[in-house]
């Protein structure tokens, strides 16, 4: 995510009992092989004309990304912020309008690991992504799981926790189409050796429940490629994650990250399958003035080079990062159109809504 650590604070958003009661039944029936493993959720989406009835399971082509048929992809779409400060913004009536009216093609479900995040209720966070998977499926949205590991910035601090939570969401969502796990968000300050270590013992235990899996891997400094530490992406050519079927994560704030950063990006996208899952208008924060010029010329590459992104983030922090103006979420709404929008919030809508899947 944007590099800042002070959030003000919402309460996590306590499921029912009703409601874990629901998913935990979901996965022991998936267990005896039924294939409906998911509480029914409200939605206004007919799931017959979605991008996942149209295009299935993605996986990697080359170095694309492709769907079902072997045609390349481009998705198109939102991250939450963090579930343990802005989990009220995501509604049925915002999963709506980001589905309908935005006509997003994927949602990112950004559980942070600390910061007040899954460690401190494992159980509680993992309960809710498992809803929120099933809730964008139900809107025919491709679902990133981010694991949004970020302080500590080594990986490996946390991997026997990853590995609780990728085998279970792996072993209860095996049967869609739709998933792709993003297993570390923002890996800093450690080495690309220490990542490809981490991400190969994580990547099996995916892979033993949900064989197919497009497993999407942090890339080191912040998902920069190396280069905000003084590398670039030629240390994952010359040493790659031994797995098939992952991309690499490249993340961008257009007013900090021009130059080098565009420069290695632009050639990266020629030599490696590559990803952005979070990228933002304006300073490396998630804050301060857009540079929508920047921001746009990213967007021209992408679009030339059928590269996916989501951007950060679907929520109503008062940075200009995020769309929604504040208190949005406690009002409930409004979602659709473009009264409750930040400046940057009507540009990327404007920008999903003739992109994509459905541009």
């Amino acid at each position: 995510m944007a590099r800042y650590r002070t959030t003000p604070g919402h309460p996590y958003r306590t499921l029912s009992l009703a409601t874990v009661g629901a998913l935990l039944l979901g996965a022991a029936l998936f267990g005896t092989g039924s294939p409906e493993t998911a509480a029914p959720v409200s939605a206004t989406t007919d799931t017959a004309s979605t991008a996942i009835d149209q295009h299935g399971r993605l996986a990697v082509c080359g170095i694309k990304l492709c769907d079902e048929n072997g045609e390349q992809v481009q998705l198109t779409g939102m991250s939450s912020h963090g579930l343990q400060w802005y989990d009220h913004c995501l509604t049925d009536g915002s999963l709506d309008a980001l589905a309908d009216d935005w006509n997003a093609d994927v949602l990112r479900v950004s559980m942070y690991i600390q910061e007040g995040g899954y460690e401190t209720d494992p159980r509680g966070f993992t309960d809710r992504v498992h809803e929120l998977i099933e809730e964008g499926t139900e809107r025919g949205l491709y679902v990133i799981v981010d694991w949004h590991m970020l302080t500590p910035g080594d990986p490996n601090h946390n991997t026997d926790l990853a590995l609780d939570f990728f085998s279970e969401i792996a072993s209860v969502h095996a049967d869609k189409d739709n998933l792709l796990y993003e297993i570390a968000n923002e890996p800093n300050g450690v080495s690309w050796d220490a990542i490809k270590s981490y991400s190969e013992e994580v990547i099996p235990v995916i892979r033993e429940a949900d064989p197919e899996a497009l497993v999407l891997v942090g890339t080191r400094a912040w998902s920069s490629l190396g280069v905000s530490e003084s590398a670039d992406h030629t240390e994952i050519l010359a040493d790659p994650v031994d797995a098939d079927n992952i991309m690499y994560v490249y993340h961008f704030y257009a007013a900090s990250h021009g130059g080098v950063h565009y420069d290695v990006f632009e050639q990266a996208v020629q030599e490696l399958p590559l990803f952005v899952t979070e990228f933002g208008t304006q300073e490396h924060t998630g804050d301060g003035p857009d540079d929508f010029a920047s921001a746009q010329r990213y967007l021209d590459l992408m679009a030339q080079e059928q590269i996916s992104w989501v951007n950060w983030n679907f929520s109503d922090d008062f940075r200009s990062g995020a769309v929604f103006e504040p208190g949005t979420c406690d009002a409930g709404g409004p979602w659709t159109g473009t009264d409750g929008l930040k400046p940057a919030g009507e540009w990327i809508r404007d920008q999903i809504r003739t992109s994509g899947l459905s541009g």
